[in-house]
């Protein structure tokens, strides 16, 4: 079966890495320290993706703009006290490898920093397997296009034949902007109902069904026992491994 996409994108926090609970909690904290109204789980988690001042904005309207970098400091002092024991969600790491292995270009496009996404492709293991990345703080904040465009454009590929996966409706939204099919899933932040009511292809509620998806999208090389579960062999570093590195890649559906 033909693939139908060359490129698949990643956002990170709710999609990759499971991380949204403790994103929330980090958040809710920060705002005590500052002796804010503490948002509630609902609203902590459905900003997550966002830019920093766009979700203040919405978030917290009220508050003096003067105040961000101290709320975002007190939110990092939290956030990075158990950021290097988040887990992947059950399946990401052996998806992502199996990806690479059957020779898709793959990309992430994520609300973190540049240094938080570089500091979590390290720990996670994950870094071989991306050609490209783009950070909140090198584009526009999601839902604006330009995070996609960014690694449509350093890969080479066609926005046509290609995909974005992820767990908000700032990323579907984004997805839909770019011209970008998308596919949801269910286990991050933001609520099933809400990511049904999306233009998604799909909404999905594991990466072993996410697998499903891809498989059946033509994604993934025939699967022999058992390759579901065990990675596939390392790759090459490739340019996500370098902020702002432009990459220079063979078109993997012509190799």
């Amino acid at each position: 079966m033909d693939r139908r996409y060359d490129l698949i994108v990643f956002d990170w926090d709710g999609t990759v890495m499971d991380s949204t609970g403790h994103i929330a909690r980090s958040f809710q904290l920060a705002c005590m320290d500052l002796g804010l109204a503490c948002p509630s789980l609902h609203d902590a988690n459905w900003i997550i993706g966002m830019g920093l001042v766009p979700a203040l904005q919405q978030i917290l309207p009220d508050l003096p703009a003067s105040e961000y970098p101290r709320l975002s400091a007190a939110y990092r002092t939290h956030f990075l006290a158990a950021d290097d024991a988040l887990p992947l969600f059950p399946g990401m790491a052996q998806l992502v490898a199996e990806l690479a292995a059957s020779r898709n270009w793959l990309a992430v496009a994520t609300g973190k920093t540049r240094q938080g996404l570089e500091r979590a492709l390290d720990q996670s293991g994950l870094r071989p397997y991306f050609d490209a990345s783009c950070c909140a703080d090198e584009s526009f904040a999601k839902p604006n296009p330009a995070m996609l465009f960014n690694v449509i454009e350093r890969t080479g590929a066609d926005r046509r034949r290609t995909l974005m996966i992820g767990d908000t409706v700032h990323d579907l939204n984004m997805a839909e902007q770019a011209g970008v099919d998308a596919v949801a899933v269910s286990y991050g932040a933001h609520p099933v109902d809400v990511l049904a009511s999306s233009r998604a292809l799909a909404v999905v509620d594991t990466c072993a069904a996410l697998r499903d998806w891809l498989l059946a999208a033509g994604q993934l090389a025939a699967a022999t026992p058992g390759s579901a579960a065990t990675p596939g062999p390392a790759a090459t570093p490739k340019s996500a491994a370098t902020p702002g590195a432009t990459a220079n890649l063979t078109p993997r559906g012509a190799a």
